[in-house]
């Protein structure tokens, strides 16, 4: 089998992590990837915060935590009761794009997926993390965006949590069928 498709075959999500920090090449080498998704119209318009700090990558939790509590949906209460959103990860990476742009979304999306198979073709895991985007629809959105270094007019779309795997890499669940139509 091709090793792209095996790659996209293996990843999983990974919710735990060995407490050794990811190398510093192998990071730069996943947001290379990430840099090189496509975007609409190649707008090129994702940034990367990047969180290796144990103590900052708490406080987003601690900020995720109360934003999630204050819709007060009852899907979200797992979550909520669980409380730990990036596991134990020692890397964090909070994807945002441009709010103005109507492919913004999009184009995190596709930089998300290249940094997490990026990290599952190093033998790393991660976790897209949907949680963090309640964070920009907060009234304290501007000071979490200053404190995470985002750029004026962009908003968070998601996280990523990556690491070396402390757990085996599950099997993938059976895919759903029909969900492919042919128009020929």
């Amino acid at each position: 089998m091709n090793k792209t498709f095996k790659v996209i075959r293996n990843r999983r999500s990974i919710r735990n992590f060995m407490d050794e920090q990811i190398k510093k090449e192998e990071l730069d080498a996943i947001l290379e990837a990430g840099l090189y998704a496509p975007s609409g119209m190649n707008s090129q318009d994702w940034h990367f915060t990047v969180i290796q700090n144990r103590k900052m990558i708490d406080i987003v939790n601690e900020w995720i935590l109360l934003e999630v509590k204050k819709i007060n949906d009852s899907r979200l209460n797992d979550a909520v009761a669980q409380g730990k959103f990036f596991r134990n990860a020692p890397t964090v990476i909070i994807v945002s794009s441009d709010s103005k742009d109507p492919f913004g979304i999009v184009n995190a999306a596709a930089a998300t997926e290249n940094i997490m198979l990026a990290a599952e073709s190093l033998g790393m895991g991660s976790c897209w993390i949907g949680f963090a985007r309640y964070l920009s629809t907060s009234e304290c959105f501007s000071e979490y965006a200053k404190q995470l270094h985002i750029p004026n007019g962009y908003a968070i779309s998601n996280g990523i949590t990556l690491g070396y795997k402390a757990t085996e890499t599950p099997p993938a669940p059976e895919r759903k069928k029909d969900l492919v139509s042919y128009i020929l």
